[in-house]
């Protein structure tokens, strides 16, 4: 049988770690809730940026369980999003990171000539593939209720007061105007922001 990895995508940006705080409370809640470790990662002095790891924006992908078994760096690029299909599910279940995303890759591959997926269960909007989302009222960006994995810049934002979370059934999209997609090595300054239109 093999063994059960999560992980952590962490934003290095100009040689800094953003959102460090929020990441390592998952983590540690992560070890504790499925492992029942008890010992508490201080991610701050686990990860030192590597030399050749410039000013640019750059990823760092940290592999665990009950210790780190891999730590990525490397840089990252913006995806171009442009469509995006609704895909249901009513079973799935990623309430951990975890390495095996094989339930939602074939969700992903569902997407026939669509960029990205929102992924509907049991009738309520949770995320994309790779990230939360938010909608825009008119007044008010409010972010599902019922995210598959409640995210570290999800979890920055509604306490910055910048969205608001709300319960989000998939009848409710037609009362927004706009959808924006985020997670932690996307900022709110930089996600994608799209119409309505665009999710079919």
């Amino acid at each position: 049988m093999s063994r059960t990895l999560c992980f952590e995508t962490i934003c290095c940006e100009n040689r800094q770690l953003k959102n460090l705080a929020y990441h390592e409370a998952r983590l540690n809640r992560t070890r504790h809730e499925l492992w029942g470790y008890s010992d508490y990662w201080n991610l701050s002095e686990l990860l030192i940026i590597p030399d050749n790891v410039d000013h640019t924006l750059h990823k760092c992908r940290v592999s665990y369980s009950q210790e780190i078994e891999v730590i990525k760096w490397e840089p990252y690029a913006y995806r171009n999003i442009r469509k995006i299909r609704r895909v249901y599910h009513d079973a799935i279940d990623y309430r951990y990171k975890y390495e095996d995303r094989e339930e939602l890759n074939t969700l992903f591959a569902q997407r026939n000539d669509a960029d990205e997926i929102l992924i509907i269960k049991n009738g309520l909007v949770t995320d994309s593939l790779y990230g939360n989302v938010a909608f825009y009222n008119g007044i008010t960006w409010v972010t599902p209720n019922s995210p598959l994995l409640p995210g570290t810049q999800r979890a920055f934002l509604l306490e910055s007061g910048v969205i608001k979370e709300e319960r989000i059934s998939d009848d409710d999209l037609a009362n927004f105007n706009k959808i924006r997609l985020f997670n932690a090595m996307i900022g709110w300054e930089n996600a994608v922001e799209l119409g309505m239109d665009c999710i079919v």
